[in-house]
């Protein structure tokens, strides 16, 4: 199991990366990167859906629709500090350049 399907899972039953694409019509790696970019914005000024919509190129209904699948601002806040938990600010810069195409 992947680190953001297991984060994914301690937020709500049944959240997972391939649900989610099911749900709302993206490929599971389009998903799993929406999610990543979500969990990066959260701690950026500004919001974080659009963030992650402009990181990603996806539209920002979709990244929307991702935040409510997974139990709204409040779970993404839970889910960001989850994330920067399991790997500290290393794996939040290195989550952060690869959205941002940068090594």
């Amino acid at each position: 199991m992947s680190l953001i399907n297991g984060l994914l899972g301690q937020l709500a039953e049944n959240v997972d990366i391939e649900n989610l694409a099911q749900k709302i019509g993206l490929s599971p790696e389009h998903v799993e990167q929406a999610v990543k970019a979500l969990g990066v914005a959260h701690h950026e000024p500004g919001d974080t859906a659009e963030a992650a919509a402009a990181t990603t190129g996806l539209p920002l209904e979709k990244m929307q629709e991702i935040i409510g699948h997974i139990g709204g601002e409040g779970s993404l806040g839970r889910f960001a500090e989850m994330l920067k938990e399991q790997g500290g600010s290393d794996l939040l810069g290195s989550l952060a350049s690869g959205l941002l195409g940068r090594k």
